[in-house]
């Protein structure tokens, strides 16, 4: 009966793999319902608590510039966005950061952006690759909600084949679940 089960799972988990490949092969996440959110307060903080940005004062929409992706006081020097354990949900702590990046890609008519997924070791490569695209999804549509074009971004997931930690502990793990807003070039 386990055997059967596992069988009945791995042949699950293939065909929804397919079906996001095939489906998703441009990268364009389809079909998914806007995200509640909850833009919590205080700082942001990474997987190991440590803080990530702090409140922006007098930056409203469009106040954002090139330039601010390279100053570590600005929201948009925080490009990794952090994700619990087997979840694509993006954790209150992170609004605020995607919310400034979602400002200024509104706002520069040549930014362009990459969400790279990514996963942690455990679980097989074509669930982790899986999960990395579900996580770049996400953001892919909470920016879309924030008035991002979707001309401005494309999504990838390269599963655990990245790991930002090369180690084998929760903290190793919660540093490799994650999704990279990379810029680059028109």
């Amino acid at each position: 009966m386990e055997m059967s089960l596992n069988k009945t799972f791995a042949a699950t988990l293939i065909a929804l793999t397919a079906a996001l490949l095939l489906n998703g092969c441009s990268g364009w996440p389809t079909g998914k319902q806007p995200l509640p959110v909850s833009t919590g307060g205080g700082f942001a903080t990474g997987p190991d608590g440590g803080a990530l940005s702090r409140p922006q004062r007098g930056r409203g929409p469009g106040k954002y510039r090139a330039s601010d992706l390279n100053d570590p006081t600005s929201p948009l020097y925080k490009r990794t966005i952090y994700f619990e354990y087997d979840s694509s949900d993006i954790r209150p702590r992170f609004i605020a950061i995607l919310r400034a990046h979602a400002s200024y890609l509104s706002s520069d008519s040549t930014a362009l952006v990459t969400l790279d997924g990514h996963a942690d070791e455990r679980g097989t490569r074509e669930y982790n690759l899986a999960l990395g695209y579900q996580r770049a999804g996400t953001l892919y549509d909470f920016l879309r909600a924030e008035g991002v074009p979707a001309s401005r971004m494309r999504t990838m997931s390269y599963g655990e084949e990245h790991p930002a930690n090369l180690g084998h502990s929760e903290l190793s793990w919660a540093l490799n679940r994650r999704v990279e807003l990379l810029y680059r070039e028109p």
